[in-house]
């Protein structure tokens, strides 16, 4: 009996290795597409929390910082007057608010959006 022309390709080649080489092309290329992406995120969002976290002490320290300052250098805003320097410091850190809100809702989000039409 002869074998045929196409059988020598598979000389020395087992269905177990194939199946081994598939498996680990497999694996290899879910950790590439899935899990380093995964953790490149997570990166991402550790150090944008750690900022954002910052950023808003530092927020909140200025407000303390403006409320302070408004109490001792206008004197007159004491008595019956004494709420007006919280009122100005909680109307700065609603304008704060307001241009932060708006500043996340146009930014890159709406580029998207409207670029999809």
């Amino acid at each position: 009996m002869k074998t045929l022309p196409w059988r020598k390709f598979l000389r020395g080649a087992s269905m177990q290795r194939d199946l081994e080489e598939i498996r680990d092309l497999a694996v290899k290329y879910l950790k590439e597409e899935t899990v380093q992406p995964v953790k490149d995120l997570g990166r991402f969002v550790a150090w944008g929390t750690v900022g954002s976290v910052f950023v808003g002490f530092g927020v909140v320290l200025l407000l303390l910082g403006a409320l302070r300052f408004l109490q001792e250098q206008f004197k007159v805003l004491d008595g019956t007057l004494s709420f007006i320097p919280y009122l100005i410091v909680v109307v700065l850190a609603g304008i704060i608010v307001a241009l932060t809100v708006w500043r996340i809702a146009s930014g890159a989000a709406k580029r998207r959006v409207g670029g999809s039409k």
